[in-house]
């Protein structure tokens, strides 16, 4: 009997005409920012170069069937005149595809669950056993070890069981997350002709995503920063823009912190996306200070402080780097120091995976 393998051609997933152009539309409506004209413009040129349709199914087909799964609609500009413009059917798309790029190798777990060391009243079990305790709930008795503790103790000629009989099965107790998720919008983040904010984007996407569709009893609050800092919707996250911006990190950690200090739950973190330094801080008379030109000692100070100050509130931080510059690195590691956090330096292939890694794995203390 011969042994080995059997290789077959690789058969590409039948997809529809109209799944295979909404798998490109969904990714160049990202790049674009929402901007449904432009993400058309780019399928049309992609499709002269790489024959995406044909005769039988065309892009104005495409646009049509758009409209009737109501994936897009009509909006009035600005200037008065009609345009069209992606429904939330389209954001919620788009953030799925994220996730599935991004954290396409999850394994699926219970919603709003992250696994802790400690035994307790939990939703996975653990196979371990225990006698029944005073407090123990019903659903922690295990029947079947109970019902052959009473057959082993009383006999099966007259059943009986008692409560010495009774068996709780272990269970994982797992921990509530609020997580505030903070992207730096400076206009670094499209400097020398590198996207660094499409990438960051699609992190912010699937994170959102993935918790919101699988731990459901977590919190995210997202906040972008530039001279300023505030909060954005989910929906908004297809739509996010680099602008003319400096890079006032504090502002983004004072918002953060403040978001966590209004959260039940005691577990809180804080994830940031950079890629530049620290360059601007707001004065108490509302002012600006910045200055673009290597790392100012004043506005590194205050984020220092900062830094601290979410230590002394048991938040750790998180940061992602998105720079190999030494003297950067330097920063992040003093910045990391004083919170006693974490920091990844890391292009922008791995980043999802990355965060997914630290959101997943954070093992907390039960909560009491």
């Amino acid at each position: 009997m011969k042994k080995g393998f059997l290789f077959k051609p690789y058969e590409a997933p039948n997809l529809s005409p109209f799944d295979k152009l909404f798998e490109i539309f969904k990714e160049l409506i990202t790049h674009t920012s929402g901007d449904f004209d432009e993400a058309i413009d780019w399928l049309r040129q992609l499709d002269v170069e790489y024959k995406l349709t044909d005769k039988d199914y065309t892009i104005d087909d495409f646009i049509e069937d758009l409209k009737k799964k109501g994936y897009i609609r009509d909006t009035l500009k600005d200037d008065g005149t009609t345009g069209t413009g992606i429904t939330a059917k389209t954001e919620r798309a788009i953030r799925q595809q994220a996730l599935d790029q991004i954290f396409g190798n999850l394994k699926r777990s219970g919603s709003g669950s992250h696994k802790t060391k400690h035994a307790g009243n939990g939703d996975e079990h653990t196979g371990a056993f225990r006698d029944f305790n005073f407090g123990d709930s019903l659903e922690q008795i295990s029947l079947t070890e109970s019902l052959r503790n009473a057959q082993i103790n009383n006999g099966v000629e007259e059943f009986l069981i008692t409560e010495n009989d009774l068996v709780v099965e272990e269970a994982q107790f797992k921990a509530q997350m609020s997580t505030v998720l903070m992207i730096d919008i400076s206009h670094s983040m499209i400097l020398y002709g590198e996207d660094r904010i499409t990438p960051a984007k699609k992190v912010a996407m699937a994170l959102a995503e993935l918790i919101t569709t699988r731990y459901s009893k977590d919190t995210l609050d997202i906040l972008v920063f530039g001279n300023d800092a505030w909060t954005i919707a989910i929906k908004d996250l297809p739509y996010l823009k680099v602008g003319p911006y400096h890079t006032n990190t504090v502002a983004g950690l004072q918002l953060a912190m403040d978001l966590l200090r209004r959260k039940r739950n005691t577990n809180k973190q804080i994830f940031m996306i950079t890629d530049g330094k620290p360059s601007c801080v707001r004065e108490k008379d509302g002012s600006y200070y910045m200055n673009s030109n290597g790392l100012d000692e004043y506005i590194v100070d205050k984020c220092y402080n900062q830094a601290q100050q979410a230590r002394k509130l048991h938040i750790p931080i998180t940061t992602f780097m998105i720079a190999n510059d030494p003297y950067l690195q330097k920063f992040v590691d003093h910045f990391t120091e004083a919170n006693q956090g974490k920091a990844f330096y890391t292009g922008l292939k791995g980043l999802g995976e990355m965060i997914f890694e630290d959101y997943e794995t954070n093992r907390k203390k039960r909560i009491k």
